[in-house]
């Protein structure tokens, strides 16, 4: 197609962050790169009414959902306080599915993944959202599996984001995919964001509370731990990334963040198993594997050193009592 054309599909109670963290890089993208097949963004809802975001702004549509014929480059989906109501008005999903079937790509944010799984999209699929609203994405949605841990899934052309600024992220990634690293680059410089984090970073990461600010190898450490779960996270491999030798990285990690690498990468790991026990119905043994933990037992006996009490007994005590039960 002669550009790439973009719908953002919204809704009353949409999130308007959500909405401008993919308009506004897209559009910086075609100002910066001077493209020859520039991003064609039109924000859409049903029979073109004004959006009234969850903010309480209105934003008026650029175009009427079902007189889009497509096919489009891409179809985003926004999330939002209001997704419950849209993901139950047949005619908007009807639409989301006859425009999804000829698009390259189809993404959501945030909660507007509630939106594409009853429409039937995410089926089958890997996929994530907010991580305050897996559990219930995961429970209207069984067939869905929900992944509350990273920023964004791709999982073949459909992509999920998991919540606001995650759609920036996401959007790079496309703008990265389309037109190359340098472009995508200059698209984060210029919104003086991340020069791109990787859809596998944590969730829970944003909310360490530590983040080694002051020093770069300590920052560039954190990076690498909290994005690589399951991989070698020994001191060694650590201070191999980040290009320093172990004594060095064990000396700064105890100056920075009182700590050495090792117990950080300990507490990490069953800070991010807490996450994915109260959020989602995986087994304990699938929460170990993606965690890093060699078992099952090694994650009940780091768990429980740390929290005093076993995985399967903190999911009974934190985990919403409407979540599927899972298996131990």
């Amino acid at each position: 197609m002669a550009d790439r054309a973009t719908a953002v599909l919204a809704y009353d109670g949409a999130e308007l962050l959500d909405i401008a963290c993919i308009t506004t890089p897209l559009s910086l993208a075609n100002l910066i790169g001077r493209l020859p097949d520039p991003y064609r963004v039109q924000v859409l809802s049903l029979h073109g009414s004004p959006i009234r975001c969850q903010t309480g702004l209105t934003l008026q549509a650029d175009g009427t959902l079902e007189h889009l014929l497509g096919p489009v480059d891409t179809l985003f989906v926004a999330g939002g306080l209001g997704h419950h109501r849209a993901a139950e008005v047949e005619p908007l999903l009807r639409h989301v599915r006859r425009l999804a079937a000829t698009s390259r790509r189809v993404a959501s944010v945030c909660t507007g993944a509630s939106v594409l799984a009853a429409a039937g999209l995410l089926d089958g699929r890997r996929a994530t959202t907010h991580w305050n609203f897996a559990a219930d994405l995961a429970r209207r949605y069984p067939q869905v599996e929900v992944d509350p841990n990273p920023i964004y899934i791709r999982d073949g052309r459909i992509a999920t984001a998991a919540g606001v600024t995650s759609a920036l992220d996401l959007t790079l990634s496309f703008i990265e995919e389309d037109h190359g690293v340098p472009l995508a680059r200059q698209v984060a410089r210029n919104l003086v964001t991340y020069l791109q984090r990787p859809g596998s970073q944590a969730q829970m990461s944003l909310f360490t509370g530590v983040s080694g600010e002051g020093n770069d190898v300590v920052q560039a450490a954190i990076g690498f731990i909290t994005t690589h779960w399951d991989e070698d996270l020994s001191t060694a491999a650590v201070a191999d990334h980040v290009g320093v030798s172990p004594r060095h990285l064990t000396r700064l990690f105890n100056t920075h963040l009182g700590q050495p690498p090792a117990r950080f990468v300990r507490q990490a790991r069953n800070d991010a198993a807490a996450r994915l026990l109260e959020s989602s119905a995986l087994p304990v043994s699938e929460v170990a594997r993606r965690c890093g933990f060699a078992s099952a037992e090694a994650l009940r006996q780091s768990f429980a050193s740390q929290y005093a009490i076993s995985p399967t007994e903190y999911r009974a005590r934190f985990t919403s009592a409407s979540l599927p039960a899972p298996a131990s």
